[in-house]
């Protein structure tokens, strides 16, 4: 056990312990922000993906060996690039599953009342359905 001056505050100390694994959702809000976020995703994002994915796969021709200032640059400049590619990628199919997996929790707990008990391992699940690839559409 702790030393109390290492147990953080007393409000806080049973957080988890007594109600560990249940959250609330609110079904509605839930299937109303899967809507949005998707809706804003197809809307503002996507459109874009294809200048900004141009833009970053374009490889500049090498520098002349002897500045070696010039080729340090543009080794770093490539590797931010190829970070930024990535970071596009996975924020487009990354807040695809999100809202897919907001919508299918709504769906689920549909029948329940207004605010529904969902276990934490019910929402990692539809997290993972989401990722697998028959629950994935890539944006």
């Amino acid at each position: 056990m702790l030393a109390p001056e290492d147990q953080g505050p007393s409000w806080l100390r049973d957080y988890g312990y007594t109600n560990f694994g249940n959250i609330e959702a609110d079904l509605q809000a839930m299937e109303e922000f899967a809507k949005r976020l998707r809706s804003d995703l197809e809307k503002n994002y996507v459109p874009h993906l294809s200048s900004v994915t141009d833009a970053m796969l374009t490889r500049l021709p090498d520098p002349a060996g002897t500045f070696p200032e010039l080729v340090a640059f543009m080794t770093d400049h490539q590797a931010a690039q190829d970070t930024t590619q990535t970071n596009v990628y996975n924020f487009a199919n990354g807040t695809n599953r999100f809202a897919t997996a907001a919508q299918q929790l709504s769906k689920e707990y549909e029948g329940s009342d207004a605010f529904s008990r969902a276990r934490v391992t019910d929402v990692q699940k539809a997290f993972d359905a989401a990722e697998s690839p028959e629950g994935s559409h890539d944006a």
